[in-house]
């Protein structure tokens, strides 16, 4: 029994019909499960380059099906992260604001019918597509997960079916709910409305919980008191209204990179101690009416890893689950299961331990013929022992991207697409936030520990040593402090993964290898991208992200990756390609107020915002692509002057940089190279 899930937009790549920001639609994702156990799992930024992309999942599930080995056909219900009144609604509003483009008289179901039979030319009986409440999917995702026979869920996000969460207890594979929260009363609203006055937007959330511990939230905590109240039986209501017009009289706003001030982390603060207060005051009621002593957490403010932590150091419960994919990627998974539990097949009740769902890198001869395609930019050597040898790099002070197996479902890199460094020097954490990640200075970094040798280094609540999705903020000895300078936040506390034998041998094995060396069985882990991008998923984004940052070293499977010094040549060998998100434009603006010049520029068409403007002989360039088209050649036909050709080259290397194009080892001259190695007979 296959039971698909999906969640995301309704444009493809390409296209921009709806002009749809992320905020409507994001996180889109596809999951396969068979007979209640998932085989397969990712999300479409991961695969398409778009963060957080509001983008019709295709690529996820054509990844899903090909895991699989079946055809769109094959699969026996697709499940859809909504409930259908509430997809016909959204429809209805667009049909309105684009008639030309939809017609709502077919309806939602009918919308994915021909969505999914334009891209996969399989017509789906509409029997086998189903619909799946936003929250049941959310708090589905979490219970089937957490290996409990009874809980207490809370799924909180901003919004969804009309809806920002929902109160339930699950019981076997039953779920009943007990309350649900409206939108006006949205939690994820609430921590999202205060923070555009801190200069952050939407998927920002996280950054200001982050900074939080620089602040003390007394000198705003009566003023917040006013956004909220606490009422009997676990109730509560926010006030968004009254964020606005209360913090412009209050504070001083903080626009996009201007300096933060110490007012800017007392709010952050004052708006974190909020948000917990509303949290427990609901859980202590329900815990106690309900008789629950375990809680499953999702959707997206359960990805506040500060507050869960505090909610496993209350004591209020004896086990806390909270589901690694929390966001609305993680209802793909609910929603597949969903279905499966209806016809017949449900998740077995086992306490989930791993997410490397994702696409694998191949066969060894695979990942080496890509680096080799790169043999101008990289140095590729082949170790016997890539554990150890990554371990000394590390050990002597290099930042390296690692990339092993399948990739990890959900937002945090686990280990298998991940960039790893030592833990101890304080200095790390500013030298990665900036050659690396480019980003504030304040951002905290994640240890990733020996399951074994956690509670030696962190203080755990009792009976508690398994934390393999860092969804919990721990706190770290006070004697271990001084020594994990590069991972323990200003507050003492680290948002802490442990790492089993089991679960991910290889990265196990490497800090092992890293505790051989140093005695210290852990090492600093973020997530293998730049600022400009999702988290790396293939060789080719390993590579490129390896090539655009400051990174010491690559891990790819068994090799081990330096780089070259290129020259222009080896530049100018490789291909240029646009992301199919990408688009051009000549137009006429304003470049003064008494100036109107004719500008060029490069834009995103998933962002209304995102455009740079580049010089005319840059642009001349781009529009002379065709699909794919070797550097050199292109450049033949502008300039052979080597100072014009090295400019043209530095700025298609920030635009690289930035994601904006794509330089790649040219795939016709790959085919050729594959080509001369085969054998005369074969």
């Amino acid at each position: 029994m296959l039971c698909l899930g999906i969640s995301g937009g309704l444009d493809q790549v390409h296209e921009n019909r709806f002009q749809l920001p992320n905020a409507f639609m994001h996180d889109g994702a596809a999951v396969l499960v068979r007979d209640g156990q998932v085989i397969a799992a990712v999300e479409e930024e991961r695969l398409n380059r778009i963060k957080h992309s509001n983008k019709l999942p295709c690529l996820s599930i054509q990844y899903c099906l090909s895991a699989a080995g079946v055809q769109l056909g094959d699969i026996d219900r697709v499940a859809i992260y909504a409930s259908e009144p509430y997809a016909n609604a959204m429809l209805e509003g667009m049909s309105a604001s684009h008639p030309d483009i939809l017609s709502i008289p077919m309806g939602a179901k009918a919308v994915v019918q021909d969505l999914l039979a334009r891209e996969f030319r399989t017509q789906l009986d509409s029997s086998r597509i189903s619909f799946v409440g936003h929250h049941q999917a959310h708090a589905v995702s979490a219970f089937a997960m957490s290996g409990f026979e009874q809980s207490l869920i809370l799924a909180i996000d901003g919004c969804g079916d009309f809806l920002s969460g929902l109160l339930a207890v699950g019981s076997g594979t039953e779920i009943a709910r007990l309350e649900a929260f409206p939108e006006n009363n949205s939690l994820g609203l609430f921590y999202l409305e205060t923070i555009r006055y801190l200069g952050y937007g939407m998927f920002d959330e996280y950054k200001v919980m982050g900074l939080a511990p620089y602040g003390d939230p007394a000198p705003y905590r009566k003023l917040f008191e006013q956004f909220y109240e606490l009422s009997a039986k676990g109730g509560y209501r926010v006030h968004l209204d009254r964020i606005g017009p209360t913090l412009l009289r209050n504070i001083q706003v903080r626009r996009k990179g201007m300096p933060f001030t110490q007012q800017h982390r007392d709010v952050s603060a004052s708006l974190q101690e909020a948000l917990e207060r509303i949290v427990f005051h609901i859980l202590r009621h329900h815990r106690e009416a309900t008789g629950m002593k375990r809680l499953c957490l999702a959707g997206g403010v359960a990805h506040n890893c500060t507050m869960n932590g505090k909610l496993l150091y209350s004591g209020l419960f004896e086990d806390i689950f909270v589901q690694p994919a929390s966001h609305d990627a993680g209802c793909a998974l609910g929603a597949a299961l969903i279905v499966s539990n209806e016809m017949g097949r449900p998740a077995p009740r086992e306490r989930l331990q791993e997410v490397y769902w994702g696409p694998d890198l191949g066969s060894d001869r695979a990942v080496q013929q890509e680096l080799d395609a790169w043999a101008g930019h990289l140095e590729v050597e082949r170790s016997d022992d890539v554990a150890s040898s990554a371990a000394d790099w590390i050990a002597n002070g290099a930042v390296i991207g690692w990339v092993q197996g399948r990739s990890e479902f959900g937002p945090r890199a686990l280990g298998n697409r991940s960039i790893l460094a030592d833990p101890r020097p304080a200095a790390n954490k500013d030298r990665i936030n900036a050659m690396v990640k480019k980003r504030e200075g304040y951002r905290p970094f994640a240890p990733s520990v020996l399951e074994e040798d956690a509670s030696e280094f962190f203080d755990l609540p009792d009976g508690r040593h398994e934390f393999p999705f860092m969804n919990f903020v721990v706190r770290v000895r006070d004697s271990k402090r001084a020594l994990l300078g590069a991972i323990t936040h200003v507050d003492g506390t680290a948002r802490l993964q442990t790492v089993s034998r089991k679960a991910n041998f290889a990265y196990w094995d490497l800090i092992n290898a890293f505790k051989k060396r140093t005695g210290t069985p852990i090492l600093l882990n973020t997530s293998f991208n730049n600022n400009a991008e999702p988290i790396v998923d293939s060789i080719a984004d390993a590579v490129a992200t390896f090539l655009t940052t400051e990174l010491d070293g690559l891990v790819v499977g068994p090799f081990l990756v330096k780089k070259r010094a290129p020259t222009l040549q080896d530049w100018t060998a490789l291909a240029i390609s646009l992301p199919p998100y990408i688009s051009l434009h000549r137009t006429r603006a304003f470049t003064a107020s008494d100036c109107q010049e004719t500008v060029c520029e490069i834009r995103a068409n998933h962002s209304s915002s995102d455009s740079v403007r580049i010089a005319h002989d840059l642009f001349d360039l781009l529009m002379r692509i065709e699909g794919e088209a070797v550097l050199g050649d292109i450049l033949d036909t502008i300039t052979f002057d080597r100072a014009a050709r090295e400019a043209l080259v530095k700025d298609l290397r920030e635009l690289w940089e930035q994601r904006r194009i794509r330089l790649h080892p040219s795939y016709a001259a790959r085919m050729r190279q594959d080509c001369d190695q085969m054998p005369d007979d074969a």
